[in-house]
């Protein structure tokens, strides 16, 4: 298994509602979303490859977290299966996409709050998806 960068604990506090049983699973599988997201980023680590600057911890903290909260409101179980939209309407704007359209295995469906959490932290340089 590879670096998790959040906790359960730190999940309930991050979304203010108890974490599920498969939380663990969760995080991991957040986890890897968001290293495949950062693939180029650059930043200091320590011996274990965890992130060494407090601030870059709490990014990629936060970033999981969100991740998993998007997952969760998106009905994904963690797979990425039901992470893209099937079909959306805001207003005058309708999305549909009920087959997963151009997306490549390398895509990352990136929660909108983990993407803005990893770009203040400066990992990221713009949108990403």
């Amino acid at each position: 298994m590879g670096r998790v960068y959040a906790t359960p604990e730190q999940l309930t506090t991050y979304t203010g509602a108890p974490a599920p049983e498969n939380a663990e699973r969760l995080l991991a599988r957040a986890s890897e979303d968001i290293d495949a997201a950062l693939l180029a980023a650059v930043y200091l680590t320590d011996d274990a490859g965890m992130p060494a600057a407090p601030v870059t911890a709490a990014a990629l903290r936060d970033a999981v977290c969100a991740q998993v909260e998007y997952q969760l409101a998106t009905g994904d179980d963690g797979t990425g299966a039901a992470g893209r939209w099937g079909s959306v309407s805001i207003g005058p704007v309708s999305l549909s996409d009920p087959q997963g359209g151009p997306w490549t295995p390398d895509d990352v469906d990136l929660a909108p709050r983990a993407h803005r959490a990893l770009r203040r932290a400066g990992l990221l340089p713009g949108v990403i998806w």
